[in-house]
């Protein structure tokens, strides 16, 4: 993944020695050999080719990098006239926002859900994991304070502990939701605008990184604004790296202990009774006194938390209430989902069971 700025690759000077006159884009991408930055500014600046020629959100884009960051222009215009538009990338992304109709009754929502994740493979898979990386979780537990199975939980649910951790070029990817989806241009923008600092920093090629179709990555799938605020060098290598397992675990660590997570406090406690007149979900508040007058009781410790959310879990023949507390929260801004966090949840725990069994 990584690479060193040295000189021109051989290929480069044979092209040089040769009688064909080189194209533009020949010239701008021997500049910047796969995608590279170069440590000495480039002279003769070559036009824009490739998918975004003559887009201006793109000369927009490399505007901004040359005159906030110091980009050299010509070397932005060999990467990013390699990027290529991802027509797939506009339509998964206007899927995610479908039409929703609440359903009239229970249809085993949850169910579903959980059973994509808690599964006897993926559950052995979680134990390997944490076995063979269980001094890392445990100094990620000393240092942060998150403890391992929600380390595992959500590097389980998000990459299958680095079994899928996405396939498309995060580049391509950014540079279309930047260039072509306006709805959240400004947002990727942002994100591209965070990438290509991050991979010159770490001298990455940004043309190699892979992740997944919105620009997540590595073990955890971070967006390259998570990368900046809360990726750790882990392993003490000298580079924060996210598809780096060690790293991976630190950062995730480091991410829920910034988010707020409270040490040794529970994350949700099952209820007695049923609300179905209540509002539910993660983003509710609900005083515990109220709770109790519309006939719902815990079944476990509050941690003396006076307000809480109403967590709703459809179980396909009734519904299953829940006390949210902070912690539970705190899995949600992974996320923004309740069974998003449920999951991650649910998923530790099995993987710790397990693995606490096969120990006996």
């Amino acid at each position: 993944m990584r690479f060193k700025v040295a000189y021109l690759p051989l290929i480069a000077l044979l092209a040089a020695c040769s009688s064909k006159p080189q194209t533009p884009q020949e010239m701008a991408v021997e500049k910047a050999p796969k995608g590279g930055f170069l440590l000495e500014p480039s002279h003769a600046v070559q036009p824009m080719f490739g998918d975004f020629a003559g887009n201006p959100a793109a000369e927009q884009f490399i505007n901004q990098m040359v005159d906030k960051h110091g980009f050299d222009r010509q070397q932005l215009h060999a990467v990013i006239g390699q990027a290529k538009r991802l027509d797939y990338v506009l339509r998964l992304m206007d899927r995610q926002a479908p039409s929703y109709t609440p359903p009239s009754g229970p249809n085993g929502a949850w169910i579903r859900y959980r059973n994509k994740f808690i599964t006897p493979d993926n559950v052995q898979n979680g134990v390997a994991f944490w076995d063979q990386y269980q001094e890392a979780l445990q100094r990620a537990q000393q240092v942060y304070g998150v403890p391992p199975e929600i380390i595992v939980g959500i590097i389980g649910v998000e990459t299958r502990w680095g079994r899928v951790m996405g396939k498309t070029r995060i580049l391509d990817a950014l540079a279309t939701l930047s260039f072509n989806y306006p709805r959240r241009a400004a947002y990727f923008s942002s994100e591209l605008e965070t990438f290509l600092l991050m991979a010159r920093n770490e001298q990455d090629d940004p043309l190699d990184l892979r992740g997944s179709f919105a620009g997540a990555m590595g073990y955890g799938q971070f967006m390259p604004s998570s990368y900046k605020q809360y990726a750790v060098d882990f392993n003490s290598d000298g580079h924060a790296n996210l598809w780096d397992p060690v790293d991976a675990i630190g950062s995730v660590a480091h991410y829920f202990q910034q988010h707020g997570w409270r040490s040794g406090e529970n994350i949700a406690v099952p209820a007695s009774g049923q609300a179905p007149l209540l509002q539910d979900g993660f983003k509710t508040s609900y005083s515990v006194s109220m709770l109790a007058a519309s006939g719902l009781s815990p079944q476990g410790s509050l941690n003396g938390n006076n307000q809480v959310s109403l967590l709703r879990l459809d179980l396909g023949t009734s519904y299953q209430y829940w006390y949210g507390l902070p912690n539970f929260y705190v899995i949600t801004r992974y996320n923004h989902s309740t069974h998003y966090a449920m999951a991650v949840w649910q998923l530790g725990e099995a993987v710790s069971k397990a693995r606490q069994g096969s120990m006996l």
